[in-house]
């Protein structure tokens, strides 16, 4: 289910017209629509450590260096050297002090911190993007914006969340007419994905209610 699929069911859970063109999309209610979708995806991926957001990439330290540029875009989870698990040092003060003690590494600006190494190595990094979205040519993006875009989150849990959860923040009337029938399969959609796609298989799935 693609954007555009996702903005057309949005807007007939709504009683509005549905378009037949992206361009179509040109009333403020649409704009407010398509907002709201991306606030539901970034809500839901934002909430815990979803395994279809995990992706893993290298770096090289060259010989000699300490700092690596930062290129990841999203929140990370291991780092290892040579097989070895390196562990986070949040003070990048105390880390410049300690730092060839350790298998340790810590983050300044847009700069990756290591310990100096007399060769190269390889950096093995795995993180969870904050990408919410990918591109018809299979690039993922930070937020749906064209048509044709996916959300992150895997069918066929996608269209029960953003659809149901966007109509909820849209009114987030509980005395709305259908305010029950939304927040229902909202949460019904989001127990069932925490539950059949989470990591830890002793994980219990919770629900959160939308309040305003």
């Amino acid at each position: 289910m693609n954007y555009l699929d996702i903005i057309n069911k949005c807007l007939s859970e709504l009683n509005f017209r549905q378009v037949e063109d992206f361009s179509d999309l040109i009333k403020p209610e649409h704009q407010r629509i398509k907002n709201y979708i991306n606030l539901v995806a970034q809500d839901v991926c934002s909430s815990m450590n979803w395994n279809f957001l995990l992706r893993q990439e290298e770096l090289t330290l060259p010989a000699g260096t300490k700092t690596v540029a930062n290129n990841i875009y999203g929140r990370i989870l291991a780092v290892y050297i040579d097989g070895i698990k390196y562990n986070f040092c949040e003070n990048f003060q105390l880390f410049l002090k300690y730092r060839d003690r350790g298998r340790v590494f810590s983050v300044f600006n847009d700069k990756f911190l290591f310990p100096e190494f007399e060769e190269n190595k390889l950096i093995n990094i795995i993180y969870y993007t904050r990408n919410l979205a990918v591109s018809a040519e299979n690039q993922e993006k930070s937020y749906l914006e064209e048509a044709d875009d996916k959300a992150l989150i895997p069918e066929p849990f996608t269209e029960q969340i953003l659809v149901y959860g966007t109509c909820l923040r849209l009114k987030g009337d509980p005395q709305h007419v259908k305010f029950s029938y939304w927040q229902d399969m909202y949460n019904a959609a989001l127990a069932n994905m925490r539950s059949k796609i989470a990591i830890d298989a002793d994980y219990t799935p919770f629900v959160r209610l939308f309040r305003r």
